[in-house]
């Protein structure tokens, strides 16, 4: 079992940065790729980026691609999602998830309970 906690989100402006962490419990997280879904008012829980277990390997949906950048700290069983230029269209609650990666996608297993990221024009 692994628990996932979000923290970072909040209100910004257009064109403004935001960091979110997510905290896992357990002494597997190496083991899990680690990712970032969102959900808008709406709108399906989508894919934002993932991680590979290692860290070696990254994964973006094309709507987030050159913005954000997705890490993890192993030692410190974190995973991070460093948003830049944000844009309106990014808010949403935003998911932390661990699980696997099949053919490049992200297989989610444990989920966070979500952190809200809203973004004014």
């Amino acid at each position: 079992q692994v628990q996932l906690e979000e923290s970072g989100g909040g209100l910004v402006q257009a064109g403004g940065s935001l960091r979110l962490s997510c905290a896992a419990s357990g002494r597997t997280f190496s083991s899990y790729a680690m990712g970032w879904f969102r959900q808008a008012p709406g709108k399906e829980r989508e894919f934002v980026a993932a991680i590979s277990g290692s860290g070696g390997s990254t994964y973006y949906a094309d709507s987030v691609k050159g913005r954000f950048i997705i890490s993890r700290d192993n030692a410190k069983n974190t995973v991070y999602l460093q948003m830049n230029s944000l844009k309106p269209e990014d808010t949403a609650d935003y998911y932390c998830a661990a699980g696997i990666m099949i053919w490049r996608t992200m297989n989610p297993r444990y989920w966070g309970q979500g952190t809200q990221v809203t973004v004014s024009s």
